[in-house]
């Protein structure tokens, strides 16, 4: 059952993201909140997608701890869903960008609508450059009302699993004194890494409490997300963790 509903959901999304890329690429010269708004359709249907053909729903705790104002989410990221869902815990009637290599903007349909969207595009062999990018475009978007989403481990991990946390996230808040919002959950438990089939389950996203960036170090504000982020894994999957309590 789980593989009809995984190859349903490949053939379901795929068209779909074919679709509203092309959309995308035509709509590129009418504003850049209307080409949001075509978005938000295409997010519906992936989350649609996401409840009916693979089973997948989730709950949110901890949705209080979201400012009004636009700020910076550092997640955890195990799988393409997050990349959708995060989207929706966002107030109503915002918008968001994602930081993300440079290389993804080529890939045909779906690199042709995050460039019609604006997304921070960075370099990564740019060394300290890269950070500049992030922080002259992060500025542009934060100033215009945008949401900045990042995952700090800059690519996808396994359940039980930590990588380092760049400096990009950390980087870009100490440097705009925006405030950092972090994020867990356990979308790989039934979304694993690269792998083609999915099972169905219920996500844990759980949303932690602002941190304010003013004064503080890119590497003090990585610290603290990354220990708020990493310890809630425990609580959310505690199987994952030989330290878990």
């Amino acid at each position: 059952m789980n593989v009809l509903r995984s190859l349903l959901f490949m053939l379901g999304s795929l068209l779909w993201t074919m679709v509203f890329g092309s959309a995308l690429l035509v709509a590129g010269a009418v504003p850049l909140l209307t080409r949001f708004r075509v978005v938000w359709y295409y997010r519906r249907g992936m989350m649609w997608m996401f409840r009916r053909l693979i089973g997948i729903t989730y709950e949110v705790r901890g949705h209080e701890n979201l400012p009004d104002e636009p700020s910076i989410i550092l997640a955890k990221h195990q799988s393409a869903w997050e990349t959708v869902a995060l989207q929706d815990l966002l107030p109503e009637r915002t918008y968001c960008v994602f930081v993300l290599k440079k290389e993804l903007m080529r890939l045909p349909f779906f690199g042709w609508g995050l460039a019609a969207l604006q997304m921070i595009s960075i370099d990564r062999t740019a060394g300290r450059e890269a950070l500049n990018q992030v922080v002259a475009q992060g500025t542009d978007r934060l100033r215009r009302g945008f949401w900045i989403i990042i995952f700090p481990e800059g690519t996808r991990v396994a359940p039980g699993e930590t990588r380092r946390y760049k400096q990009g996230g950390g980087y870009l808040a100490s440097h705009t004194g925006a405030r950092v919002v972090p994020v867990a959950h356990n979308a790989g438990e039934y979304w694993p890494r690269n792998a083609f089939l999915k099972r169905p389950g219920r996500v844990i996203v759980s949303i932690g409490p602002v941190i304010e960036t003013a004064g503080l170090s890119p590497d003090e504000v990585n610290r603290r997300t990354e220990a708020w982020i990493e310890a809630e894994m425990r609580r959310i999957s505690p199987h994952r963790y030989r330290d878990a309590a």
